[in-house]
């Protein structure tokens, strides 16, 4: 299955390096947050950014991960989910905080994710969405499909909150 998306930064291959160089990065075993965390803070930019390829791609990830189904299916309403833990809802409220153009971080949403992770951690988390919102916006903009990694759940189809 060829990833369309790598065929159009392939166009600029400096660009195709920086960009693959800087996922391996973030996928490293050594990466302060959980594996299944990053995964899902993807999925979330990515339906936020209405990027089909991306959610699809991301999901698949999670998916692979383990039965984490339940969670793609409640994702874009991950507040009022009891299947996210604490850390989890504070990484993905701050996702979203990040993403969305209209909301900014506020001194309580930070004192509630610093209460989960450390400012290393922090540091990390704040990159990777800022890559995934590179990322999902880059194949948004040139309306990059789904490639059929895996079925995405109806809750996953781009919603999002208003």
């Amino acid at each position: 299955q060829r990833i369309i998306p790598t065929q159009i930064w392939g166009r600029q291959p400096i660009l195709l390096r920086r960009f693959l160089a800087m996922f391996r990065a973030f996928e490293r075993r050594t990466s302060p947050l959980d594996p299944v965390l990053r995964a899902f803070i993807t999925v979330r930019v990515s339906q936020i950014n209405h990027c089909e390829f991306c959610i699809d791609f991301n999901a698949a990830r999670v998916l692979r991960m383990g039965s984490h189904e339940d969670k793609l299916d409640t994702l874009h309403d991950f507040m009022d989910s009891h299947s996210f833990s604490a850390s989890e809802k504070a990484a993905l409220a701050y996702a979203e905080a990040v993403t969305y153009s209209d909301r900014e971080v506020t001194d309580d949403l930070y004192k509630d994710l610093s209460e989960h992770f450390d400012d290393d951690s922090i540091v990390e988390l704040t990159a990777l969405i800022a890559y995934q919102n590179m990322s999902s916006k880059f194949n948004s903009a040139l309306d990059i499909q789904s490639q059929g990694f895996c079925k995405v759940p109806a809750g996953n189809k781009s919603k999002e909150k208003s």
